[in-house]
């Protein structure tokens, strides 16, 4: 009921406002999505292990993995059949070449000795063809070698160079490339894989390792597949020149290397 006040015509007292903790309403927390929570761990890993697979040391392991696989298949495959059995009959001419020669390649980076691919080119294919194709699988094989170096064992390997004797070399091929790999083609004693790998482990770039290959495997890779080409006539004068091409380079290389050792047993005497 209204009190005296009111019903005389007064105005009635407000009440008095309501304190302002009780007019703040509480604002509701998002909860975080439970699906966005359930993706982040997930992916932190796939990064982790992307680190850990991308790192030097697991490329190179990748590396080793892919030569030893390699080196077994060649011991299961037998490539030196070629100079029995000959090369497949439904493949001929030019195409047979082109396979050959990627084949080679192949072979190459497997440690299979190039002087048993080039005497098989010479036998399948003739001087020309056979030279030309054991040229481009020398090549290929020395491209293939170096780009997995490159890619898988570099980064992991350089920091080892610490020796004088690699550093030495390291500077070698980096600063004088094209020259270096010149020389240690036409030098009959080096492996032509271990070159491979040195030469990408080193700073060099693709343009002249690819030259120098080229040029430098030229009188090597020619007398040997001469000599598989004229295997036929033992006493042909194609035959005998060409295994002088063989012999030469192998004894000059052999006395070099003497005379090198004996110089470098004076000086450590002296």
């Amino acid at each position: 009921m209204l009190d005296a006040h009111t019903r005389s015509g007064g105005t009635a007292t407000a009440a008095p406002p309501a304190a302002a903790t009780e007019l703040l309403l509480p604002v509701p927390v998002a909860p975080v999505p439970a699906l966005a929570t359930a993706n982040a761990a997930p992916a932190a890993a796939v990064a982790r292990w992307a680190r850990v697979l991308l790192s030097p040391w697991s490329r190179f392991s990748l590396l080793v993995a892919l030569l030893a696989a390699a080196g077994a298949s060649v011991l299961l495959f037998e490539p030196q059949r070629l100079l029995a059995d000959g090369w497949p009959p439904q493949l001929g001419g030019a195409s047979a070449a082109v396979v050959f020669a990627v084949a080679y390649g192949l072979c190459t980076v497997a440690f299979v000795p190039r002087p048993l691919l080039n005497l098989a080119a010479g036998a399948l294919f003739g001087s020309q063809l056979g030279l030309g194709a054991a040229l481009a699988g020398t090549v290929l094989g020395a491209g293939f070698a170096f780009g997995l170096g490159r890619m898988l064992g570099q980064d992991a390997l350089r920091p080892l160079l610490r020796g004088r004797l690699l550093t030495a070399a390291d500077g070698q091929l980096s600063r004088h490339g094209m020259r270096s790999m010149l020389a240690a083609r036409l030098f009959p004693g080096l492996p032509f894989w271990g070159v491979n790998y040195c030469a990408a482990i080193s700073r060099m770039g693709w343009v002249p390792f690819l030259l120098a290959t080229a040029l430098g495997s030229i009188p090597n890779t020619a007398a040997y597949v001469v000599a598989g080409a004229q295997a036929s006539a033992p006493t042909s004068p194609a035959f005998l020149i060409a295994l002088a091409g063989i012999a030469l380079p192998m004894v000059a290389a052999a006395v070099l290397t003497w005379r090198k050792r004996h110089h470098l047993r004076g000086r450590k005497t002296r």
